[in-house]
């Protein structure tokens, strides 16, 4: 980081000459990149810091940030950004600035009162995080991790630390709170909530006053959308905020705890609108599921999707002027067999301005696709019902398998391939549940279809309703069916890049390799045979009649028309005609309604 830093050899910078910002706001660097590609920060969260290399040859520039020219950040993440927003309905617009870590010594001074510092990992311990540093490497600390510490250890350096309060919030901050680390990074707070709360406002109040701070404090949270703010100013990947909440209650989820609320279109097209004009040629609406904007707090219960609010929302959104890119974020795969009409509109209007490139699996004319995230978490029916018996609703949990299986044919045929994310070693997990999950895995792969799976181990995550409850913690704790099911996803994710004649035999080496080096000892006897399988030293076959794995068996589904018949039969009048596949049950459901009319 050159001479940003007082480590090493680099010469301490300068403080500023006007004696610094009374606020001070800043994030991770790996969290504040607007660029070097779409999937760089899900790699930053997840691979270890030994294999920063990879993304450095990937990605040469991706440290190379865009400055205003008072040397403030030229984008920063959409809360950050929500937090000055917040703050400039009290504290005057020269008392603040958003910068990069690298700058810090050019706005901290002696005038400085509070640095704010947003931060989504800050110790690795996410759900995606944890197990792949451990699999990959000794090191359990993360890219993204290791320079959230950086940027904490540089500012509790600071010469005028003592003038100042530090502040932490983001998704992050209950990783501070459970591990006590206020004192090792030089924390006075950790604010979990948003920040239009008058409360945030109360805080930075005392903040600047010099008053003691409490260790946590938790803000409300708006329940009224016209409460919500949006910035005026550019967000790191365009970042506009669409939906709080889901309403499918998963019990190891967040985000799910906040209201659930669509926002107004006006307010995200303004804010799509200032991204632009500030150069920004990409946007991502921000949303734990995308398919309920539109139709929260209607007559039609929220998981059949608005379809025309949908599609003309996005429409407007990829066709503003100066929008080059737009890439999705979270959803849900129910929609996908509730409205595969919705999903094909969408794609047509999607499509020309994705980013994303898959060529052997897309058939855009130009090998585009779109790659939302989604939860699939696991296979088995009986744990679906403990974690997260809403995931499929219309349709009942005991078709949750069918349910993914159909919404995934609906998006691949229509050139979606989500990302979608597994938890293994769940409270009470059975090799029977582990099994389930197996089989629904060897199910797509029989039926062609195509997602990355990104399984990870269990992590309860504070503030949930599975907070207290604990499952699998280290890879060490990892069964052969469980290490199976991790290696079996990654197998399948790599199909595309097999497509070489060199693909194969790299993978079979490389992962060998890994093996000899280190990982036979770091993770265990029951991870050889699942990476023996992973690398194809030996064939899935051979090592199932080896008893080395499990063989998988094929399981029974149902059709998009046999799950639309097992809906409530008040619900019937919600299902799309054009769609097609239309069960007995909605003839008679329309006939009754009729009749009662």
């Amino acid at each position: 980081m050159g001479n940003t830093t007082t480590n090493g050899n680099s010469p301490a910078p300068v403080g500023p000459a006007d004696g610094g910002k009374l606020i001070v706001l800043t994030a991770p660097l790996t969290e504040a990149i607007d660029h070097a590609g779409y999937f760089i920060q899900m790699a930053m969260a997840s691979l270890p810091i030994w294999l920063e290399s990879i993304l450095n040859r990937k990605y040469p520039d991706w440290r190379n940030v865009e400055h205003n020219e008072d040397g403030s950040a030229k984008y920063m993440p959409a809360g950050v950004r929500l937090l000055e927003e917040s703050l400039f309905r009290k504290f005057d617009q020269d008392d603040i600035v958003s910068c990069f870590p690298e700058d810090l010594h050019k706005f901290v001074g002696p005038n400085t009162r509070v640095v704010a510092v947003s931060t989504h990992n800050p110790l690795g311990v996410t759900f995606a995080a944890g197990v792949y540093t451990s699999i990959f490497g000794s090191s359990k600390m993360p890219i993204n991790s290791h320079y959230s510490r950086e940027l904490f250890s540089q500012i509790k350096e600071n010469k005028y630390r003592d003038n100042f309060k530090v502040i932490v919030g983001g998704s992050g901050g209950w990783q501070i709170i459970q591990t006590d680390m206020y004192e090792e990074l030089g924390i006075d707070c950790v604010v979990e909530g948003r920040s239009e709360s008058n409360d945030t406002l109360e805080l930075f109040d005392k903040a600047i006053a010099g008053e003691d701070l409490p260790k946590e404090v938790e803000v409300k949270h708006p329940t009224d959308p016209e409460t919500i703010m949006f910035p005026d100013k550019r967000t790191t990947f365009g970042v506009v905020e669409m939906t709080t909440g889901c309403g499918r209650r998963c019990k190891f989820c967040v985000p799910d705890l906040n209201p659930q609320i669509d926002l107004p279109k006006d307010k995200i097209m303004k804010a799509v609108r200032a991204n632009v004009r500030e150069g920004n040629n990409q946007i991502s609406l921000a949303t734990e599921d995308m398919f309920i904007w539109g139709q929260v707090h209607t007559d039609t219960p929220f998981y059949f999707p608005n379809r025309e609010a949908l599609v003309d929302l996005y429409s407007d959104v990829v066709n503003t002027p100066g929008v080059e890119q737009h890439v999705l974020s979270h959803s849900t795969i129910a929609p996908a067999v509730v409205d595969p009409e919705l999903i094909k509109q969408l794609s047509d209007i999607l499509l020309p301005k994705s980013p994303i490139h898959f060529p052997y699996l897309s058939s855009h004319p130009e090998k585009k696709a779109l790659a939302p995230l989604i939860g699939l978490e696991t296979g088995s029916i009986s744990m679906a019902k403990k974690i997260m018996p809403g995931k499929g609703v219309p349709f009942k949990t005991e078709d949750w398998p069918s349910v993914v299986l159909e919404g995934l044919r609906v998006l691949n045929e229509n050139n979606w391939f989500p990302a979608m994310t597994l938890i293994v070693g769940n409270p009470d997990e059975t090799d029977e549940d582990v099994e389930a999950t197996i089989d629904l895995v060897y199910e797509m792969e029989r039926r062609g279809l195509f997602a990355f799976l990104i399984p990870s181990i269990f992590t309860p995550l504070h503030d949930t309703r599975m907070e207290m409850e604990k499952g699998v913690t280290k890879t060490k704790q990892l069964s052969e069916l469980q290490w199976q099911l991790m290696m079996k996803c990654w197998k399948m994710n790599l199909r595309p890049g097999q497509y070489s004649w060199w693909g194969p035999t790299a993978w079979r080496l490389g992962s060998l390799g890994m093996w000899a080096y280190k990982l036979r000892r770091l993770n265990g006897p029951n991870f050889t045979y699942p990476l023996l399988m992973f690398s194809g030293a030996l064939s899935e076959k051979r090592l199932a009649k080896m008893g080395k794995i499990y063989p998988g068996k094929p399981i029974e589904t149902k059709t998009r028309k046999e799950l639309l018949a097992t809906i409530r039969p008040k619900q019937m009048q919600f299902i799309r005609e054009d769609c097609g596949d239309l069960p007995d049950e909605y003839f008679e459901a329309k006939s009754a309604a009729a009749a009662n009319a």
